[in-house]
């Protein structure tokens, strides 16, 4: 199922699908919305890409070179480049999954998301609104938040 099919069932389900922003710390980022077409995005991200960016899918658990990433730097969205995490907010949950205890301030926007019957809070890039990953609230301190990552949805730059 898509994500176009699960939000025409939601709808027909009475259950909304809005997306919110989330509560930054600071000042949010100045972030213009990007919107292109299907065709657009098949062309410009890979099939795994694309299935977690825009189809809201999730990739196996230590797949990602990104969860074992040690090095200084910074994680942008791979759909639209949008600084979303630093290397200082990674830590290792031990889930498989590139996660973070916070965010870049208006990085992400959240919604709920029903795919596993019971609601969790699903986070997406505020700019291209691809699909990241869901938070959880078995982080760590100073947030006790987990933003569990697909690393596919993410781009790494190493600081230099």
């Amino acid at each position: 199922m898509n994500r176009r099919h699960l939000l025409t069932m939601l709808g027909v389900l009475g259950i909304s699908h809005q997306i919110k922003a989330a509560t930054p710390t600071a000042k949010p980022q100045a972030v213009e919305p990007l919107r292109l077409s299907d065709s657009v995005w098949k062309k410009r991200l890979t099939a795994d890409q694309y299935d977690v960016l825009r189809d809201e899918g999730t990739e196996r658990a230590h797949s990602s070179v990104l969860n074992t990433e040690k090095r200084a730097g910074v994680y942008h969205c791979a759909g639209c480049d949008l600084l979303l995490f630093t290397s200082e907010m990674k830590y290792d949950s031990g889930t498989g999954w590139p996660s973070f205890f916070s965010f870049l301030p208006g990085a992400v926007l959240t919604k709920t998301d029903f795919k596993l019957i019971f609601p969790r809070t699903e986070y997406h890039c505020a700019r291209c609104e691809g699909h990241q990953g869901h938070v959880f609230n078995d982080g760590p301190q100073p947030t006790g938040k987990r933003y569990c990552n697909n690393g596919v949805a993410l781009k790494f730059v190493a600081k230099t």
